[in-house]
């Protein structure tokens, strides 16, 4: 396992490691975005169950862990696909399967519609919520009330005061992920609430390479949206498999998942 550090072309730098693939030749590379809150460890795990057969790339996601961002502005889901778009040329990767957890299952799919030709597949864990107008500005105001807490009471209390609501490994990687988090960065990274990735499920049908879900287990991260998603998007496969309070750990999370996203890939040729 290699660490890597890249400047991106709005100037900030995006850390990660890169796991060399165990046997020869290797199969489609594959990039793992991890969700809002942990860095890429929450992923090691899983990474290094996949790694058999095929490099693997982690990178911290603008914001978090050691990617630290404080330009609020930054905080586009565009620009987030523009990083992975990035990160391809960086290694001088041409296509690769892109996934992720909650908001890096969000920012697979926006990659996937603006740049098309990179994405070979995806692979989607607990996606989060895609909201109406009502909703979004609900979610709006959860956000800032989180980030008014940030500042007031720092980022342990903050997140304490929404983790219940989520699912118990999502608490595990966001409180695991505390310690190599910088809260300022983290603070600038909630600015993503006032962006849209989508408005409706509709815009992702355009999507046509094999898309893999795996349904989330809370309200942020609906499984039914799973259900939805699979419906729009020709070539899904729904995961029987999903996050329930029964994962506690990322060890356990891998033990769960590595065999379901494996047997996608190889059915798939990916």
């Amino acid at each position: 396992m290699e660490t890597f550090c890249f400047t991106t072309n709005d100037d900030h730098k995006l850390h990660g490691v890169f796991l060399p693939a165990k046997r020869d030749p290797p199969q489609h590379p594959l990039i793992m975005l991890h969700g809002g809150g942990p860095d890429h460890k929450s992923l090691l795990p899983l990474a290094e169950s996949l790694c058999i057969n095929r490099n693997i790339i982690l990178p911290d996601v603008r914001g978090y862990g050691k990617s630290v961002c404080y330009d609020k502005t930054c905080y586009t889901w565009n620009r987030y696909a523009e990083d992975v778009a990035e990160l391809l040329h960086h290694f001088n990767i041409k296509e690769a399967v892109i996934g992720g957890t909650g908001i890096g299952s969000t920012i697979s799919l926006k990659t996937s519609i603006l740049y098309p030709k990179i994405v070979k597949g995806l692979v989607l864990i607990s996606v989060e919520d895609i909201e109406d107008d009502v909703a979004k500005e609900a979610e709006i105001l959860f956000f800032e009330k989180y980030m008014k807490q940030l500042q007031e009471d720092g980022l342990s209390a903050a997140w304490e005061s929404i983790l219940p609501q989520m699912s118990a490994i999502i608490g595990e990687m966001v409180r695991d992920g505390i310690k190599r988090s910088d809260a300022q960065s983290i603070l600038a990274a909630g600015s993503i609430v006032y962006d849209r990735a989508f408005k409706n499920v509709d815009e992702l049908a355009v999507i046509n390479v094999p898309t893999l879900l795996i349904p989330g287990g809370d309200v942020r991260h609906p499984s039914e949206l799973a259900n939805q998603i699979s419906r729009k998007i020709s070539n899904a496969t729904l995961s029987t498999v999903g996050i329930s309070d029964d994962i506690r750990t990322i060890h356990e999370f891998a033990q769960v998942f590595y065999p379901i996203i494996y047997n996608f890939l190889k059915t798939n040729n990916l």
